[in-house]
């Protein structure tokens, strides 16, 4: 048999082995649920907003990711994004920048990650960096998941994995952190995925992380995580072609949705669901809201409310727009968060509930990174 056939035949082998779940997938265990079970519908009142500080030399920020920090006691939030001189460019690094309890303010960011570091670590070089999401495991330590690029650009990308140093555990300390490796998700080189949304939290302590995967293709994927921080395992949705970026929510424990990124010709937000805690996923009716090709942030809240920012497709990126729901399917009139001319971008949100309030971030203008807080008002009796 000629070497190339041979080739073709172990390629295939390889596929199918590592697409097949092992015996012992932990895949399936049920999801985190907010206090309230049934969802309670409120108003909803900007109480501030403004700019995360930029760190010196970087004119350009994108794709910010907020992540709480519940049982820090000089922090209640952390946010993430990349900067650099220009995306894809090799002098892009993870900036970081903390709320201060007592200042009621963000730090001075400060460098998180970079390349030369990454690819020193690791063993293997790193062009450029990207997309940051972040997770606190149950020992209160920080885990951050980076998108790193070598030749071939975002689709021969990897995710990385770092987690917070035990020296910057301390509760007077600003979180540090140390690369633990690169996913397994793919048995070539896994390359070719990406994060961007925030994990779906698990009640044993763990998550699931939302992935695509975009070489020669685009579909979703989720990665499964121990409370520890520790991967358990994926499941593909490669029958859920051109869509990218999953934005999961619980409706139980075991009843999933997740809204995502969908590319032409698509034009509306299109869903999937699982009724198994993610072992199986379908696609469901789309949704009655203009999307394409801009990346969605969901959250559900203590309330049981949901919560959604978005692009309309017919501001493209000039407008930025948040909506809530009683069940994640029918969703309210759009609240407007930033608008623009024609060309200017406010795009990439990230939601998280923190002091009984809402904070959002998003990339303002491929300038900076812009946040918003906001305080939710029960509606009166009757109110519609």
């Amino acid at each position: 048999m000629r070497p190339v056939v041979w080739l073709s035949v172990w390629l295939l082998v390889g596929t199918l082995l590592f697409v097949q779940p092992s015996q012992d997938n932990p895949i399936g265990k049920p999801a985190a649920l907010p206090a309230s079970p049934k969802s309670t519908s409120h108003a909803w009142v900007l109480e501030a907003q403004g700019m995360i500080g930029q760190p010196a030399q970087a004119p350009a920020a994108h794709a910010s990711h907020l992540v709480d920090l519940p049982d820090h006691p000089a922090y209640a939030l952390a946010a993430f994004w990349f900067a650099g001189s220009k995306e894809a460019r090799p002098d892009v690094r993870i900036a970081m920048s903390l709320w201060s309890r007592q200042q009621q303010t963000w730090t001075a960011p400060v460098w998180v990650v970079d390349r030369q570091t990454a690819s020193a670590t690791l063993g293997k070089g790193i062009l450029h960096l990207g997309n940051p999401v972040a997770w606190v495991d149950q020992q209160h330590r920080l885990h951050l998941f980076v998108v790193g690029t070598g030749l071939g650009g975002w689709a021969a990308a990897r995710v990385l994995h770092l987690r917070q140093t035990a020296a910057s555990s301390s509760a007077a300390a600003a979180p540090a952190f140390e690369t633990v490796g690169q996913l397994p998700l793919g048995w070539l080189w896994n390359l070719s995925h990406l994060v961007r949304h925030a994990p779906l939290p698990l009640a044993d302590g763990g998550m699931v992380l939302p992935l695509h995967f975009e070489l020669g293709g685009h579909y979703p994927a989720f990665a499964w995580f121990s409370p520890e921080g520790e991967f358990q395992g994926l499941r593909r949705l490669t029958d859920v072609g051109q869509s990218l970026q999953p934005a999961p929510v619980a409706v139980d424990g075991n009843h999933w949705l997740a809204y995502l990124r969908t590319l032409a010709p698509r034009d509306k937000l299109q869903v999937v669901a699982s009724t198994d805690a993610g072992q199986h996923w379908q696609l469901q009716p789309e949704l009655n809201l203009s999307q394409q090709d801009t990346a969605v942030a969901s959250l559900r809240l203590p309330s049981g409310e949901w919560m959604m920012v978005r692009n309309p497709l017919e501001r493209v990126r000039s407008q930025l727009v948040m909506h809530h729901s009683q069940d994640g399917l029918n969703w309210s009139p759009p609240i407007t968060l930033a608008e623009g001319g024609s060309g200017s971008e406010y795009s990439y949100p990230s939601m998280r509930w923190s002091e009984d309030r809402l904070w959002l971030t998003y990339t303002h203008l491929r300038q900076g990174i812009a946040w918003q807080r906001w305080r939710a008002v029960p509606q009166d009796k009757g109110a519609p």
